[in-house]
């Protein structure tokens, strides 16, 4: 598409879940868009309306294509942890510092970074602030917190840098481990959870998250250069918030628990023999509290969230029905495409 002259917004990872989202939010409030991804953008309502550069964040020469007449950047391309360690590192840390300098040379005031809460690793306390003390469980959590540092030394060089951390975000477009969730559901099946079920694990909808964006972008430096929680103000259990899935399926299943530790122990191996849909952070935390304080947000951005973690599991979840056939063939390691089932498509006869 052509450029016009209102602002123009690069959301890096714009072909995935996030960045498919956020395009079409920020496209209803009458910006112009660049997305960069090295997926292909192939959503057929948004081809149109979106200047689409395929590549990866770690080449400069793409970068510099992409930030070409851009006013502001949102950064959300990331390697997730089902990557390798040295994709992991390079795209989200290298990656991270080649995005920041390309925009200060550009002339960009203002670059959101799309963190996440993994920065917290598995915390001996709730809520979580954002002066807590950081420790990222693997390659994945460390690579965030290293790619903050790099958001850190780009602000002290004058540019804008709001760090956002999401919790796991949830909404339409969002398959990886959600999709065996609502496969299991929509199968008749009652569904395991690791541990009891009655921890608290926030999630945060998707379109509250784009809205969180948005206020980094346009809201006064004093108010945005800063670090903030992004959650869901509503949630009950773990196992509370999965049921309404189960329920809103009509079979008449439960959410099933089991010991924590020896899940985790069966977890560890079938990820040893590279069999298993899920990766550490996932079954290491899954059965412990999870969730932050959005006070900050609320208060310096005027940040409200309009969905609860049922609410966005319901969303994602009528959608998938929606699209299930688009995708019955996919696999993946992003959240654009379900994850491998593994060892757990077995389990699944059990249930």
């Amino acid at each position: 598409m052509a450029r016009t002259a209102s602002q123009t917004v690069l959301v890096t990872g714009g072909a995935g879940f996030l960045g498919i989202n956020l395009l079409r939010y920020l496209h209803a409030r009458g910006y112009d868009l660049v997305s960069l991804d090295m997926a292909d953008f192939d959503y057929p309502d948004m081809r149109d309306k979106v200047f689409v550069v395929k590549g990866d964040i770690r080449d400069r020469a793409t970068v510099e294509r992409a930030m070409k007449g851009v006013d502001l950047v949102v950064h959300g391309a990331a390697a997730l942890p089902l990557y390798s360690e040295e994709d992991i590192y390079t795209t989200d840390v290298v990656g991270t510092r080649l995005i920041l300098d390309v925009a200060r040379q550009h002339g960009i005031a203002r670059a959101v970074h799309v963190s996440s809460t993994a920065v917290y690793g598995i915390p001996d306390h709730h809520p979580l602030v954002e002066e807590d003390k950081l420790d990222g469980v693997g390659p994945y959590g460390k690579a965030k917190i290293e790619a903050e540092e790099v958001c850190l030394e780009f602000r002290k060089k004058g540019l804008v840098v709001p760090i956002i951390r999401p919790k796991s975000f949830v909404g339409p477009e969002r398959l990886g481990v959600f999709a065996l969730f609502y496969d299991w559901a929509l199968n008749g099946r009652n569904f395991p959870m690791i541990g009891n079920g009655k921890n608290r694990y926030q999630f945060l909808d998707v379109e509250d998250l784009c809205a969180a964006i948005h206020l980094c972008l346009t809201l006064p430096a004093e108010r945005a250069n800063d670090t903030f929680n992004i959650g869901a103000e509503e949630f009950t259990t773990m196992a509370e918030d999965y049921q309404a899935v189960l329920d809103k399926a009509g079979f008449g299943k439960r959410i099933i628990g089991f010991p924590a530790e020896p899940a985790i122990w069966g977890l560890r191996f079938l990820e040893l023999l590279r069999i298993s849909p899920l990766y550490k952070w996932v079954y290491e935390t899954a059965s412990k509290d999870s969730f932050v304080s959005i006070d900050k947000a609320k208060r310096q951005l005027g940040f409200k969230p309009q969905y609860s973690n049922k609410d966005a599991l319901l969303r994602n979840f009528a959608w998938y029905i929606e699209h299930r056939d688009q995708f019955a063939s996919q696999s993946g390691v992003s959240h654009r495409v379900p994850w491998k089932q593994g060892a757990l498509g077995l389990l699944k006869r059990a249930f």
